[in-house]
């Protein structure tokens, strides 16, 4: 089942500064906001000094809509006409993967649909329109 699709924005190094404009400017509240740097340490792969204070990802709720934020990782130039995407949550990892699939048809994957310390099936693709999808699977855990 899809939970729902909301914006996402991409900035280059200017992430911070645009989650708190957007929490001034529309009275957002911020549920959310990790840094590259918050990341769990991967000892084969080191993080950057300078994309420590990055936005990895932010989640902002403005009245009944939430607002996804993000920095690119230096070094990767943010695209032209990238800069809003659309992220889509399934409740499942086969939707996800049915999705993915759907979406990729005569499109391009960006990252492949694979398990990630937030989610157990997250990907992205860039659509045959050229529109890039962001597709994260949650899952509540069983209590």
């Amino acid at each position: 089942m899809i939970l729902g699709i909301n914006p996402y924005m991409i900035f280059d190094g200017t992430g911070q500064e645009a989650v708190k404009f957007y929490e001034q400017t529309l009275d957002a509240k911020v549920n959310f906001l990790q840094t590259f740097g918050d990341m769990p340490e991967n000892p084969e792969y080191s993080i950057p000094e300078e994309a420590k204070e990055r936005v990895m990802h932010a989640h902002l709720k403005i009245g009944n809509t939430d607002l996804m934020i993000s920095d690119t990782f230096p070094g990767q130039p943010l695209q032209s006409g990238s800069q809003v995407q659309v992220s889509i949550t399934t409740s499942s990892v086969e939707k996800s993967k049915e999705l993915f699939s759907k979406l990729e048809d005569g499109g391009q994957v960006g990252m492949p649909l694979q398990e990630t310390f937030w989610s157990p099936a997250y990907g992205s693709v860039t659509d045959k329109f050229g529109i890039t999808w962001q597709v994260s699977t949650y899952v509540e855990e069983s209590q």
